[in-house]
């Protein structure tokens, strides 16, 4: 069962690079006492991700900002390297948060975890968008089939 709208965000954690080496964060570090977007890919420089998903994000982080977002981040069963380089290349700076959930944990937690083994990529998150105000789900968009549409930056900034 997924997570819903008006749930509280489960608990955990999340690699992150942090001064060039592998660290954490976790997830009370990320939403408490803030209003957090946080979406989620199948996975690193996968085609919708990389010239979609995570731009759309990086080129609507001010408005976000401007509509009462304190954070922007993007989580995906890959490692803490893959998330740091995939972020480098596609220039995100301090825009977005680059999450690594390498085991998938958060993702089950979330209830929100699919099999793409079809591709070769095991177990990874769905694609999916959640808006968080102090650790509370207010809204939550999961993508149905390949496409990007309900988690896109443009439709997060429609429901602030």
């Amino acid at each position: 069962m997924s997570i819903e709208k008006g749930q509280a965000m489960p608990d955990g954690a999340f690699g992150m690079m942090t001064d060039g080496r592998p660290g954490r964060i976790t997830t009370d570090e990320l939403f408490k006492g803030r209003k957090v977007v946080l979406f989620s890919i199948p996975g690193a420089f996968t085609p919708t991700c990389s010239k979609e998903h995570l731009p759309g994000y990086v080129n609507n982080a001010g408005a976000l900002r401007a509509k009462g977002v304190d954070r922007v981040a993007c989580m995906a069963v890959n490692d803490v390297f893959v998330m740091d380089a995939w972020g480098r290349s596609a220039g995100v700076g301090d825009s977005v948060l680059m999450l690594a959930d390498g085991n998938g944990d958060y993702a089950r937690a979330l209830g929100l975890e699919r099999d793409f083994s079809g591709f070769g990529m095991g177990m990874r998150g769905q694609r999916f968008s959640i808006v968080a105000d102090d650790g509370i789900v207010t809204e939550l968009n999961v993508e149905e089939g390949g496409g990007l549409s309900c988690s896109s930056a443009e439709a997060a900034l429609e429901q602030l």
